[in-house]
């Protein structure tokens, strides 16, 4: 136990219940951070401010690899801009509607386009959903299961993305927890590494297609795809291509710049795997040279085929740099508190209160609970992981907590939240996107993502006790047994 004993839980506590009470992450990680820095300075409240500013957050502001990820979070958000502005990730969604002809294919078709446009998952949602609206509509496919698949295609397919936002924003957290422990390995490969448990993204992601092709629908779901069918008993007429409403963009505005960054990255990685260690400045470089490198290619196809000059695309560009200001800041905070709990041996303390009343193994499915709880109560998974991190890593790494597991709860939990809080900004605009009622959406999306959150859990529970990749087969079977089962209950 550290020398600040039990007093040292206080500032990760304080960050958590703040939490959960204001709904806030910035206020909730500085309060964190600015009562750890209390602590360490006698409890004198203009050293503590000093303390926080000088030796937290300009510290953490000023460290090379924490810029590093700063600026590649700067370059994702340009380029995430300039797609969405120039029309090409709508585009793409746009001829995913040529392959619809029924109910099945409209939901596959949805749910294609949602895993394949996975560099945002605010876009995901504000691009997809409009364009599926009339086809679900002439269907006769409620705006519920819109609404369902949207919200199970945009962060479950993004938090399993090393190279884009959720990644850079991820490794930046891993980096640091790694550090504080004195571990080596790049967050890169972790990243990779803890890919196959990460269940309750997988498992959201293999329930779309579950439900579609055994046609269950169960719970709240079905009782909306059955009033909505009452409200539309009449025919319906053949589906409109809503190409034909509006002039499409050409499909070279998501694939030339899509391939552009993907080649980079590739190239960029297998170079310096071949010429050197592949170490995390080696990665960070990477994604900002190929961000930079397709924003460039999108500008260029912007000017040929919109005239729109290069001036008015970096303006835009600019613009989405802009968008990622709230992200720093809160990773900026969330490596200052994780600052505080180093200094005030928190983990140490965690560590042997945990070792003296759990078993170890049972850590990864707790941190799953406790992040579901957290991401539920403030709706915000990147405000979860910020808080967690900084704790399951070190507590892992003092107690023999399986690690890759454990930093995998801490994703699932807090995707489970930001999957089922009304207050998810993932959760909202999923429902904007299909035109749905808010709460409609979040009461019956509730119930999928209760059985597969309840699956999951199980997942890590065997898993913390019988460590293996291949888990999530059984769970899969698991999540499968499930919804046929309950599907059959609510036809019977």
């Amino acid at each position: 136990m550290s020398e600040y004993g039990l007093i040292s839980l206080l500032p990760p506590i304080l960050a958590v219940v703040s939490a959960m009470w204001s709904r806030n992450i910035i206020v909730s990680l500085g309060l964190g951070t600015l009562c750890g820095s209390l602590i360490l300075t006698g409890y004198n409240p203009f050293n503590a401010t000093l303390d926080l500013i000088e030796n937290r957050i300009f510290v953490q502001i000023s460290s090379p690899s924490n810029i590093q990820v700063i600026f590649t979070m700067m370059a994702i958000g340009g380029f995430i801009k300039l797609l969405e502005v120039s029309g090409g990730a709508k585009a793409f969604a746009r001829n995913m509607t040529h392959l619809i002809s029924n109910r099945q294919r409209a939901q596959l078709s949805t749910w294609v386009s949602g895993i394949s446009i996975f560099f945002t998952d605010s876009g995901n949602a504000l691009i997809i959903g409009p364009l599926f609206r009339p086809i679900f509509k002439e269907l006769r496919i409620c705006k519920e299961k819109l609404a369902y698949i949207l919200d199970s295609t945009s962060s479950p397919i993004c938090i399993l993305m090393p190279f884009i936002g959720w990644g850079a924003y991820i490794m930046g957290l891993i980096d640091q927890a790694y550090s504080d422990v004195g571990l080596t390995e790049t967050a890169l490969s972790v990243l990779i590494k803890l890919i196959p448990y990460q269940f309750y993204a997988i498992l959201c992601l293999v329930a779309v297609p579950m439900l579609v092709f055994t046609n269950r629908d169960f719970g709240p779901m079905k009782k909306a795809q059955q009033q909505y069918e009452k409200l539309r008993l009449k025919g319906h007429s053949s589906i409109k291509d809503p190409a034909q409403t509006e002039s499409p963009e050409p499909m070279s505005l998501f694939v030339i710049p899509l391939a552009t960054l993907l080649m980079l990255i590739a190239g960029l990685l297998g170079w310096h795997a071949s010429n050197d260690d592949l170490t995390s400045p080696h990665i960070r470089s990477s994604l900002t040279i190929a961000y930079l490198s397709a924003s460039l290619a999108s500008a260029i196809l912007m000017y040929k085929i919109h005239d729109i000059n290069l001036a008015d695309s970096l303006d835009t560009f600019v613009k989405g740099t802009e968008t990622m200001m709230f992200v720093v800041i809160i990773l900026i905070l969330a490596w200052s508190l994780s600052s505080v709990i180093n200094a005030l041996g928190t983990a140490q303390t965690l560590s042997v209160l945990i070792g003296q009343a759990f078993n170890p193994s049972l850590l990864p499915a707790l941190i799953f609970v406790l992040g579901a709880v957290i991401s539920l109560a403030t709706g915000s998974s990147w405000g979860t992981f910020a808080i967690l991190m900084a704790l399951a890593i070190p507590v892992a790494h003092n107690t023999g907590a399986p690690m890759y597991l454990t930093i995998a709860a801490v994703l699932s939990g807090g995707l489970f939240g930001d999957h089922t809080s009304p207050i998810s900004d993932t959760t909202v605009l999923a429902s904007i996107g299909a035109d749905c009622p808010h709460i409609d959406h979040v009461t019956t999306q509730f119930y999928y993502a209760g059985v597969i959150g309840s699956v999951a859990f199980l997942a890590f529970l065997v898993t913390g006790f019988y460590p293996s990749e291949m888990i999530i087969i059984p769970a899969i079977i698991l999540l499968f047994t499930v919804v046929q089962v309950l599907g059959r209950k609510s036809e019977a």
